[in-house]
């Protein structure tokens, strides 16, 4: 398959609908109330855009926007768990593609203007069984730990490991490779923590 400046990836099932517990019993969970906890944001890729130098192969993993696959989604017509991801290396706010593992190396590599950050908050540890830490209001993520160098971040004079601020509701969480990252543009990178 060729497409012009899209990606196309295979994905099991758009949504993650069961739980499996230790015992090995399958739960299965009603998505409709909360679809975008439960989205799927990765897929093995079938087809590259032919227009843009992605460094993406046939067989890799992408991750992708939750867009993909979420509100009716971007099935690729006349075939079934095949969706497609839009590609802008320009605008990042056009680009579906967030970052790929080789099947290779199984190096991550973030895509297109899009920045992985871990985050910096410490988790409270109590020693006890009674005494509980209960927030009746999340405070917004602010802050990360950049995980990868990208050409972008570069241009900023950020690198791999810096502490960066971002702007307030863009900190969407990613899952890649069994691990939480922030998804943030780097366009929406404020500051540096020196």
């Amino acid at each position: 398959m060729r497409t012009l400046d899209l990606f196309v990836v295979e994905v099991d099932k758009p949504l993650n609908d069961t739980i499996t517990l230790d015992s090995g019993l399958e739960l299965f969970v009603d998505t409709k109330y909360n679809e975008f906890e439960h989205r799927t944001t990765e897929g093995k890729v079938v087809a590259t855009p032919s227009k843009y130098s992605t460094g993406v192969s046939v067989g890799d993993t992408l991750y992708f926007h939750h867009l993909v696959v979420i509100q009716g989604g971007q099935p690729l017509t006349g075939v079934d768990n095949h969706y497609t991801v839009k590609c802008d290396p320009k605008f990042t706010i056009s680009n579906q593609a967030i970052a790929f593992m080789g099947k290779e190396t199984g190096e991550i590599i973030p895509l297109f203007g899009w920045s992985l950050l871990e985050s910096t908050e410490e988790e409270v540890e109590l020693d006890s069984e009674i005494i509980e830490v209960v927030k009746l209001e999340e405070e917004p993520v602010l802050k990360g730990r950049v995980s990868f160098d990208t050409p972008q971040q570069k241009e900023l004079g950020v690198k791999k490991g810096d502490v960066v601020g971002f702007a307030k509701n863009m900190d969407y969480r990613i899952e890649i490779d069994g691990k939480e990252y922030y998804r943030v543009r780097s366009e929406d990178l404020l500051y540096v923590e020196r």
